[in-house]
């Protein structure tokens, strides 16, 4: 074998041994990665802004747009059910809070702190459409006409599940 020939060869060689070692630090790396996507934690609790915002906005359709609730007790008018929406929203969103630290519960247990707060929104919700039916503020539309009777346990169950 000639000299070149033999430099060629451990020139190769030596390109082989570093595109194997870079290869084995790219695996390395992405073995890192992984267990890195692995260790994030997903928190349920406090909901961002951007999901309150959301919450806020699906009260308002629910206030005004016609359903169970507004042909028991009337449809509200927006700039009224944007107003009740933030104000039902901020409430539960701080009797949930108040459970949570009184409770001492853990933020791994963030689902049963969500489900307070949903339960808070449905009952100040209703709260909000009764005391409104009963004070006799007209609804949107005349033809509905509010009856102001306790609601059944099938009617809360229907309310809570339109604004989950």
């Amino acid at each position: 074998m000639s000299e070149k020939e033999e430099a060629s060869g451990v020139a190769v060689q030596g390109l082989e041994e570093k595109a194997k070692m870079a290869e084995a630090e790219q695996q390395q790396e992405h073995e890192i990665k992984k267990e890195e996507k692995m260790n994030i934690s997903f928190s349920i609790w406090p909901p961002s802004q951007r999901t309150r915002d959301a919450v806020i906005t699906r009260l308002v359709e629910t206030l005004t747009a016609p359903s169970v609730l507004s042909k028991r007790y009337g449809s509200m008018p927006s700039d009224e059910a944007s107003a009740a929406a933030h104000h039902i929203e901020k409430d539960a969103f701080s009797a949930a809070a108040a459970s949570a630290s009184a409770s001492g519960t853990a933020e791994e247990d963030g689902i049963e702190i969500l489900q307070v707060y949903s339960k808070e929104i449905s009952k100040r919700m209703l709260e909000a459409v009764k005391a409104r039916a009963a004070s006799g503020s007209s609804p949107d539309d005349a033809s509905q006409t509010p009856v102001a009777a306790p609601a059944t346990s099938e009617e809360i169950s229907s309310v809570e599940t339109e604004s989950s």
